[in-house]
């Protein structure tokens, strides 16, 4: 060994072994070489590596960041084609290990589990191959050079440049011999230094590396060199501080592998000093360029190197005196031999020769001796090299050098024809400015001041800050004019020549147009980067002197103006656009442009941004941005989703580099400029991860910094600052907050300004997630040591949110949790510092690259398990639009409103409707046969299962019971699976699930109440019924045993007795029969004093005075006179007061308010005694307490309505006056039922009966006919009548207007409309339920009086009727028993499910039934066959209305209950709340009126106030009422009084 440190004296020159060396390969890649004798080297390796078909088809840019598995997964790679994608992932990334790659084989990951050795084995620990199959890395990267299209060249070569990895300027093939000059690769490589010249002032020069007049160094090898070239040359380039291995040497990892295609490539660094003099190496810059193999078999690269050189480094062991190469060539370049004394073959004599051909003297000759280390020796290099750099006249631009290489037949990477044109049509616009600002005024004419107004106007639309005195809709008006007008002006300016010629070029085709936009980026730059250099050295002397105030503002604002990039163009063109669209649509010039969105949408499916909001106006161009995402979405395949990431934080904490590291994006993170506004960009999703993603497209919005220093100085930047927060959270999923914990003030403004935005996203039903970055934090303890900082962020946190949820008067939000999810321990992420070192020098921290690559798979986690389903384009855009409107207004979280959300909203309540109805409908019908189960309870129907009525009660109320619990489990996982489908964006409604749970819960509770109330008054009136029925037919027995009896004498006379006789004896009979039977008087309950009873205990719980309110009047004289309502004191004369106010009409004073409630609650209370009565059953209790809770829930939903307890007892006491005197009458009842009438009523019958059996005549058809029209006609007709209330309803439903609550308020309105009649309009504003419900009753009359339908329900429930009493007959029939009375009993039982057969009917022709079984079984089937004849004749002759005044069920009222919801209205215009459910917190409408509808009037006009709500909420306007107490209130602050009304503002001239 020698003492150099490097390597054996015979071994080859670092990685670049001879053919001669064969012998050190091992002997896998040897037999894998010889193996492939029909491939050439190339194609080899670009199989291994699974590149082969990409050397035709290359790799693009958009491929490589696309996301797929191997973005989030670390597995080591197992095979040669995993190679160049690990190579690529890390490179992307900005990783610095990115070059040590290597796979373990399956057998090698064996080999070490099978290396735990307990021998002792010297030879094999000696011989032992090295594990993991390496390949170089020279090879893999020249290999993805080979197969990447220029985009991806040009990324790699700026990542490698950023890691301080040397870069290929001269890429050879092996297969062609040919080379080429990577110029475009390099193009996008900008550097800043600072040489020692500028260290002084501190200035720097930023340039792009291609563009730069350096020197450059060249260092080649001759033949065989025991040097390692490349390692010397890292040592050269790393100060002692900060080595960096900038060139692959044999030493690195894998550096020794054979190279297989890599030799003949040219790499390039620079070197860049920083300015000072203790660490840099050159005070100059300098670019270094090595050529890997030797000279003699790569003459071509050598000649190049040596006309574009300042000084070439030949490296060599062995020297031939011939020496061609080295005496042959035309050298612009110093020639500088470097040789090794120590190597075996090195020989003075022949280096003494070559020198003297090459006029050589001793500088030009370094040779490492023995007494040189590695230190002396790299020393001398530098020594020289410093001399060189210093006196050397070539100094040449990389641009420059494509003219050296087409003369020595070398290709250039731009001179492809795409290239060239596309640098053409750049060129053309980019020449032609000379200063930025007159350029933008000239050319991009309409995005300046024109714009800016715009954007004023469009925002005072919605704040309306300086109204005035003037009408509300007139300035609307007014403002749409002048934005018309300033629309005018956009299109009175020509196109110009640049905006033609950019237009033109993105229209070209394929890679074209991505080179001119490279181009004019580039170019763009260019031109910035030298104005704004110019005046930053201005700035910096005018503020030496502090008087210069005025002067530094305006160079501050040239600095702001003369920053140019392609998106001031794209601006433009979205300017252009949209004041295309208020031309008239055949307009040509409108034609001509419409194509413009489309050209838009393809650049960014490619990958190129979109500007969304505008950083200089602060605006969206909304139908601008809107038509490039629909065109969008026409050009994706339709519902493909999308996932957002967004960034949010401080200027100039480097923002937009962890992103650009993340995903590989470009936002324009140009020279000296900072992104302003925010631009969107999409990233494909790979098929393999479209599963676990859930979508096709990431979205990543990069924003401007908040807290902007120049924005600071131009305008209301919190303002601005707060917009743009907001928008981008509230389109972002996962949303990245970078902030920099040294700096507490500036974090806690951006942490109020994010806090906001959350807390508003809450409030509107969107949840992001929240990831905050802390750069800069690069301790391994700094987890755990920022706990403290940790508590203390999430305690600003609480702060902030604490002091925003009050701006937005959304108190209960205590803590940023509320707001939120978010963890202090995973939601936190330190990052340390970017570089390793210090810059310009310094490589990318490989700690960096690690923390945001973990960071990145965390967000990507994160979307993956984001609830909601991602969005597709067209949703995005419709959410977008809704953000952005609602930012316009102050106050935000009052002012979003969505059609996304109202749509997602309409089709819960329109499901949820469908749900509560299907369970109504069942638990009607459950109910109805449960009432017709407790009528027959205890006749012969039924085979009894209880024998006591409390019994049959109880139970029915169990089953009762478990069947509304299964339908209100029913309701609620409907619910939850509504919730948990990916369709209809339910995901933005979450927010009310709760609400329609409690919904469907309270549904249950009011269904039960209902349910069970009509089960006990059902029961009650049995129960009365089975005694009178008990004495009944007690009677009826003994009067039978009479004639019976009578009849036996008459035959034992033997005499002709006439029909006069036979009705003598009967009537002297029949007085007998009734002397002998106890009739006791049916005793009639008081009403009164039940109602009483049940009044006092309801106002129990209101106190002593509502007792003695009571004691006052006598209830039977109350409720004879209509209810007038009286209060001293409720009426307080407003106060003047100055300014343009609304105020309510004088007629809607308080007492008018309160009068109204009360006629509401009567009218409701009245009805509901009114269907009762018509029953014509008995009273009972359940009646009034129903009444009462009807009045008790009006009261509680109306509390808006001041009342006392005077009004509350005078009503009650009114209403159940009336009632109870109705309910008294219900007592004809028992006058129907008295026993003794009962048997006067039959008395006919029986003695009719009497002659014809004393004649033993045949009674079958004339007891057929009666049982047929006295037990079974009334039952049928009871049966179809409570049966066809449900057929109405669920006929009406099928219409469209009464489909939806929207349809049907349209309906109604429409309906207003067309009929113009102003008593309506009155009727509907003032009475609405009532004109409502006649609305609903005359559609139901006009439908079913023109129509036949209600004749079909009619016959389809006769017929079902008839079905079931023919089966009745001939089962009877068939297990006919001994007697007549039998087969009867046997027919009751089998209808008993369907039919109530009344006793009284059914016992009265029981009684002297002699007819013969068969013959009346026949002739019943007929009988029953008539009757159905003459229902369905009376059925035709009566008219509708008739028939629904008989119905059980009101159909009206069911439907406006199923309609109307809650039947709250808009305290302003009296619109209808729209909310579904019952159970909702907020009631809203989602469109509001003039409020003058709701009457209200200008104060001082007395005019009908035409304003909309949702107009007046904005302004500065005030209103007063009965609910201010006549003191006048902002509508700005409208919640205070009207706590539960949300009312969304909405200034469109549409609303």
């Amino acid at each position: 060994m020698t003492e150099s440190g490097f390597t054996m004296n015979d071994s080859e020159e670092e990685e670049e072994f001879h053919d001669a060396v064969d012998t050190f390969f091992e002997p896998e890649e040897d037999s894998l070489i010889s193996s492939h004798s029909d491939q050439t080297q190339l194609e080899s390796l670009l199989k291994d590596f699974g590149l082969d078909q990409h050397y035709t088809v290359k790799l693009s840019l958009s491929k490589i960041l696309e996301i797929d598995e191997k973005t989030i997964t670390d597995l080591p790679a197992k095979c040669k084609s995993d190679l160049p994608w690990y190579f690529l992932k890390k490179l992307m990334m900005g990783n610095v290990t990115a070059r040590n790659v290597k796979y373990i084989s399956v057998c090698d990951s064996n080999c070490e589990d099978q290396s735990v050795c307990t021998k002792l084995n010297l030879k094999d620990l000696v011989s032992s191959p090295k594990t993991g199959v390496m390949l170089n890395p020279l090879d893999i990267i020249t290999a993805l050079f080979l197969c990447s299209d220029g985009f991806l060249q040009q990324e790699m070569a700026l990542k490698m440049s950023m890691c301080q990895f040397s870069v290929p300027l001269l890429l050879s093939n092996q297969d062609t011999k040919q080379c080429t000059l990577m110029l475009w690769a390099m193009r996008d490589i900008v550097k800043k230094y600072r040489p020692r010249s500028l260290s002084e002032s501190k200035g720097f020069i930023e340039d792009r590396i291609v563009l730069s007049e350096l020197p450059m160094i060249s260092f080649v090898r001759l033949g065989e060199c025991s040097l390692s070239k490349s390692e010397i040359l890292n040592k050269l380039l790393s100060n002692s501080q900060q080595y960096h291995d900038t060139f692959v040497h044999r030493n690195m990892e894998c550096g020794d592998s054979p190279r297989r295609i890599s030799n003949g490539l040219t790499e390039i660094t620079w070197y860049l000093p920083c300015g000072n003099t203790n660490i840099d190496i050159f005070s100059q810059p300098v670019a270094v360029a090595n050529l890997r193999g030797d000279i003699e078999s790569f003459e071509t690269q050598y000649s190049f190197l040596c006309q574009t050189s300042a000084a070439v480094f030949v490296f060599f062991d062995h020297l031939d005196s011939e020496c061609s190469v080295l005496t042959n060539q035309h050298h612009k370049a110093q020639i500088f031999l470097v040789g090794n004394y120590e190597s075996q073959s090195f020989s003075l004599d022949t280096l003494e020769t070559v020198a003297t051909i090459l006029g050589l003297t001793n500088n030009n000759i370094i040779i490492k001796t023995k007494q040189k280390n590695d230190a002396d020796f790299v020393k001398s290099l530098r020594k020289t090299i410093s001399d060189v750099v210093k006196n050397s006249q070539i100094k040449i631009q990389t641009e420059q050098m494509a003219e050296i290489a087409h003369e020595l037949g070398i290709l250039v990477d731009e001179d492809s024809p795409e290239c060239q044109s596309a640098k053409k049509n750049a060129e053309a616009i980019t020449a032609e400015i000379q200063d930025i600002h007159k350029f933008k005024e000239d050319q991009l004419p309409r995005q300046g001041e024109i714009w800016k107004e715009l954007t004023c106007l469009e925002k005072e639309e919605f704040r309306l800050k300086k109204v005035g005195s003037k009408n509300t809709e007139d300035y609307k008006s007014e403002l749409q004019l002048q934005k018309k007008e300033l629309r005018k002006k956009q299109n009175s300016y020509y196109m110009s020549t640049a905006m033609t010629c950019f237009i033109n070029a993105i229209s070209s085709p394929g890679t074209e147009r991505f080179y001119f936009l490279k181009w004019m980026r580039m170019n763009l730059d260019n031109l910035s980067c030298v104005k704004l250099s110019e005046l930053r050295e201005k700035y910096k002397e005018k503020c030496k002197n502090s008087e210069n105030k005025e002067e530094i503002k305006k160079i501050d604002r040239q600095i702001s103006n003369s920053s140019l990039g392609t998106e001031h163009f794209f601006r433009e063109m979205g300017q252009i656009y949209e004041a295309s669209l208020s031309l008239p649509q055949t307009d040509p010039a409108r034609q001509q442009l419409q194509h413009l969105p489309k050209l838009c949408a393809e650049l960014l499916l490619d990958g190129f941004p979109l500007e969304l909001v505008d950083g200089d106006a602060s605006n969206i161009p909304l139908r601008w941005v809107s038509d490039v995402l629909s065109q969008l979405s026409d050009l994706v395949s339709p519902n493909r989703k999308i996932l957002v990431v967004t960034v949010l934080g401080v200027q100039s904490t480097g923002k937009s580099t962890p992103l650009n590291t993340m995903f590989g994006v470009q936002f324009a993170v140009s020279s000296g400029r900072c992104t302003r506004g925010a631009f969107m960009l999409l990233i494909k999703i790979n098929e393999d991860m479209k599963k676990v993603l859930n979508c096709d497209f990431m979205v990543i919005i990069d924003t401007e910094g908040l807290k902007s220093p120049e924005l600071a100085q131009l305008y209301n930047s919190y303002e601005h600052d707060n917009e743009l927060a907001t928008l981008v959270v509230g389109l972002s999923d996962v949303t990245i907050v970078n902030i920099a914990m040294d700096n507490s003030t500036e974090m806690k403004d951006i942490l109020q300004i994010v806090v906001h935005a959350f807390l508003r996203m809450k409030e509107v039903g969107k949840k992001p997630r929240c990831q905050f970055v802390h750069q800069n934090v690069s301790d391994v303890s700094a987890h755990e040591k920022n706990l403290r900082d940790r508590k203390l962020l999430l305690e600003q946190l609480n702060e902030m949110t604490q002091a925003a949820a009050k701006m937005e008067k959304k108190e209960e939000n205590k803590s940023f949790t509320d707001v939120m999810e978010y963890s202090p321990d995973t939601g936190n992420w330190y990052i340390p510092g970017l570089w390793n070192g210090n810059p310009p020098m310094a490589p990318v921290n490989a700690g960096y690259s690690e923390a945001v690559y973990e960071l990145k798979k965390h967000v990507i986690q994160l979307l993956g398990n984001c609830e909601s389903s991602a969005n597709d384009v067209s949703e995005f855009k419709e959410w977008m639009t809704s953000l952005w409107t609602a930012v316009k207004h102050e106050n935000f979280i009052f002012s979003f409103r969505n059609s996304l959300i109202a749509d997602a909203y309409m089709r819960l309540c329109t499901e949820f409707n469908k749900w509560e109805w299907e369970f109504k409908k069942e638990m009607y019908t459950w109910v109805t046969n449960a009432e017709r189960r407790i009528s027959n309870f205890g006749t012969v129907a039924v085979k009894s299962e209880s024998v006591d009525m409390r019994e049959f009660l109880t139970s029915l109320k169990g089953k009762a019971s478990t069947l509304l619990s299964t339908w209100e489990t029913k309701l609620l996982d409907n619910l939850s699976q509504y919730f948990k489908q990916t369709e209809g964006r339910v995901y933005l409604v979450e927010g009310y699930k709760e609400e329609f749970s409690n919904s469907a819960k309270s549904l249950r509770k009011e269904m039960e109440r209902s349910v069970f109330n009509q089960l006990t008054a059902a029961a009650e009136i049995r129960e009365g019924m089975i005694k009178l029925d008990k004495i009944k037919k007690n009677h009826t027995k003994e009067i039978e045993k009479a004639v019976c009896a009578l009849i036996d004498e008459c035959r034992k006379k033997n005499i002709q007795m006439g029909k006069t006789e036979l009705e003598n004896e009967f009537h002297k009979m029949w007085s007998e029969t009734l002397k002998k039977l106890s009739f006791s008087e049916q005793k009639t309950t008081n009403v009164f004093t039940s109602v009483s009873q049940y009044l006092r205990i309801n106002l129990s719980h209101r106190g002593s005075h509502a007792c003695e309110l009571l004691s006052q009047k006598s209830l039977q004289d109350c409720g004879k006179e209509p209810f007038k309502y009286t209060s001293e004191n409720i009426f307080h004369k407003a106060k003047h007061a100055m300014g343009r106010v609304a105020t309510f009409l004088k007629i809607q004073d308080p007492i008018t308010a309160v009068q109204k409630l009360a006629d509401n609650i009567i009218d409701h209370c009245t009805q509901f005694v009114s269907e009762t009565v018509k029953r014509k059953n008995n009273y009972t209790d359940t009646y009034i307490q129903e009444i009462l809770h009807m009045i008790d829930e009006k009261l509680q939903n109306n509390q808006d309505i001041k009342t006392d307890i005077n009004f509350e007892v005078s009503l009650k006491q009114h209403i159940c006056g009336f009632a109870a005197r109705e309910f008294q009458k219900m007592h004809d009842f028992i006058q129907e039922n008295d026993p003794y009438r009962c048997l006067m009523k039959n008395k006919e019958k029986f003695r009719d009966d009497f002659i014809d059996v004393f004649h033993e005549r045949d009674q079958c058809q004339k007891k057929a006919e009666e049982f047929s029209n006295q037990c079974l006609k009334p039952a049928v007709e009871d049966f179809i009548s409570r049966s066809l209330g449900l057929d109405i309803i669920v006929e009406m439903l099928t219409f469209e207007q009464f489909s939806t609550r929207m349809s049907f308020q349209y309906s109604i309105l429409l309906d207003l409309l067309s009929k113009d009649d102003f008593e309506n309009y009155v009727s509907y504003i003032d009475s609405y339920e009532d004109y409502v419900k006649t609305w609903i009753l005359n559609k139901i009359v006009e439908h079913f009086s023109t129509v036949t339908t209600i004749s079909e329900f009619e016959d389809r429930h006769l017929q079902s009727c008839i079905r079931s009493i023919n089966y009745a007959i001939n089962k009877g029939q068939i297990g006919m028993g001994e007697d007549l009375k039998t087969f009867i009993e046997d027919i009751c039982k089998e209808l008993c499910d369907k039919l109530v057969i009344s006793q009284d009917a059914l016992g009265a022709f029981m009684i002297l039934n002699n007819a013969d079984k068969e013959q009346f079984a026949d002739c019943l089937t007929v009988s029953v066959n008539e009757m159905a004849q003459d229902l369905r004749t009376e059925f035709q002759t009566l008219n509708f209305e008739m028939k629904l005044k008989h119905l059980k069920m009101n159909p009206q009222n069911e439907l406006f209950n199923k309609l109307v919801g809650c039947g709250k209205q808009c305290p302003f215009c009296k619109a209808p709340c729209d909310a579904g459910g019952g159970a909702h917190a907020e009631h809203f409408a989602s469109l509001h009126r003039p409020e003058g509808l709701g009457n209200y009037r200008w104060d001082r006009t007395e005019k009908l106030v035409t304003d909309i709500c949702s107009s007046l909420v904005i302004s500065d306007n005030s209103f007063r009422c009965s609910a201010t107490n006549h003191e006048w209130h902002p509508y700005k602050h409208y919640k205070e009084i009207f706590p539960d009304w949300k009312i969304p503002p909405d200034v469109s001239l549409e609303a």
